[in-house]
């Protein structure tokens, strides 16, 4: 009678690490990453002992020097003599402020169009693809410089908005101005303000934020949690009883009545720009170059995202507007309720790369005038310090914080809203 013994385990040698399959891969990579750091290293110690040889050694102590530049477009109180280091701040917030207005206004055109494309409609189909074509295949650049154009030549100046014969006239109940040189909205104000609240005290970052507003964004979002829990009670009795309750009216009190008894405590209203000399006074002012930049911007990157949403709905099957159509469903409220929410799977991720190439395009903005971060960080900043290191590298982390930080949001929102399999 034999018995089965298990094999002798083969003691472990240097030499498997190549020869044995299992080791090999392994070895590579770490063989790999370490002579990448070498030459990481390398590039690094040799660009640090020219800089010294040169007398320049990496330093950021020229943010604390004044700027001695004016940014025409800003969120936060700026002077000249203010420092770099604020001067980047504001060119950062600028920046901010064009990708956010860019994207939101390019997917609202983007999906419209894209939807449009399909349409029956012969006419309005076609019109839809010469959009397309015509901004999807022109730099970015040609649009921002053209729209910076049409706006400087047909548009009107201040003074004539001026005396009794004057040729141009406010809109909307006189309260905006469209000029050459930008426009003027009205500002809201507050008879009863409630102060500012200054952070990060007396340094470069010093911003202030108003009492009042934080106090109106806490009510409005204890108003949208308050309609969430009403929807969701709603959507608890059609389960049950399958009979949907009347709560629209319940949804909107609970968010504009509060808002409306703040605002009137606070004594809100509007401050109307005015002409005063030989320019308007007072409102919200908008440069030209903003609007230029966020319009030229949203109009090239809403074709992209035309043609992405134009492919996600294509990639839906057609039996479920089929189904949708069989049910009584009325043509819009099957691309809302059926087509769109499934598209989304195909349209968010590369609507993510879209977000990206515009928040990266707006660097463009020193074409008009616009002093972002590329502006004011790669730009003046950077001539008057001569710091070219510094400022590059800088400026590129900023770009690939924002870069990451709108992939995050994105990726989670389409995790969100993925179509969850059995």
């Amino acid at each position: 009678m034999s018995t089965l013994t298990d094999p002798p385990k083969e003691s472990f040698r240097l030499s498997m690490l190549i020869y044995d399959t299992r080791y090999r891969s392994a070895t590579i990579q770490v063989v790999a990453l370490m002579g990448f750091m070498l030459l990481a290293a390398w590039l690094i110690n040799n660009t640090l002992t020219n800089l010294a040889t040169l007398g320049k050694p990496i330093d950021f102590g020229f943010f604390r020097e004044p700027a001695g530049y004016d940014i025409n477009q800003r969120l936060l109180d700026y002077n000249s003599r203010d420092s770099h280091l604020r001067a980047s701040f504001l060119g950062l917030l600028n920046t901010l402020v064009v990708a956010v207005l860019g994207c939101i206004t390019a997917t609202i055109l983007g999906v419209l169009i894209g939807v449009l494309r399909l349409s029956s409609n012969w006419l309005v189909a076609r019109i839809m693809t010469v959009y397309v074509e015509m901004f999807r295949n022109v730099p970015v650049l040609l649009w921002i410089v053209l729209v910076m154009a049409v706006l400087i030549e047909s548009l009107p100046a201040p003074n004539a908005f001026r005396g009794e014969n004057a040729t141009a006239s406010m809109s909307f109940m006189d309260s905006v101005a469209v000029t050459n040189r930008g426009v003027y909205i009205p500002e809201p104000l507050f008879d009863r303000s409630l102060g500012n609240i200054s952070l990060l005290g007396e340094s470069s970052l010093r911003f202030d934020v108003s009492v009042d507003f934080l106090v109106i964004v806490a009510v409005l979002i204890i108003g949208f949690w308050a309609a969430a829990r009403i929807k969701a009670r709603a959507d608890r009795i059609q389960e049950a009883t399958g009979q949907r309750p009347t709560t629209w009216y319940l949804r909107l009190g609970v968010v504009v009545l509060p808002l409306i008894a703040v605002l009137v405590a606070l004594g809100f209203h509007l401050g109307y720009p005015e002409l005063r000399g030989f320019n308007f006074q007072g409102g919200i002012y908008m440069r030209n170059s903003l609007i230029a930049l966020w319009l030229a911007l949203s109009l090239y990157t809403a074709a992209f995202i035309a043609e992405i949403v134009r492919g996600g709905i294509l990639a839906i099957a057609k039996g479920q507007s089929e189904a949708a159509g069989a049910l009584g469903l009325r043509p819009n409220r099957i691309m809302s309720l059926v087509i769109l929410p499934q598209a989304l799977r195909v349209i968010i991720p590369p609507l993510i790369s879209n977000y990206l190439n515009l928040t990266k395009n707006s660097s463009l903005a020193i074409a008009v005038g616009y002093l972002d971060i590329t502006g004011t960080l790669g730009g003046i900043t950077m001539n008057q310090t001569g710091r070219e290191l510094e400022c590059v590298l800088l400026l590129m982390l900023v770009y690939l914080v924002i870069s990451l930080s709108i992939s995050a949001v994105m990726n989670w929102y389409n995790n969100r809203v993925k179509l969850v399999e059995r």
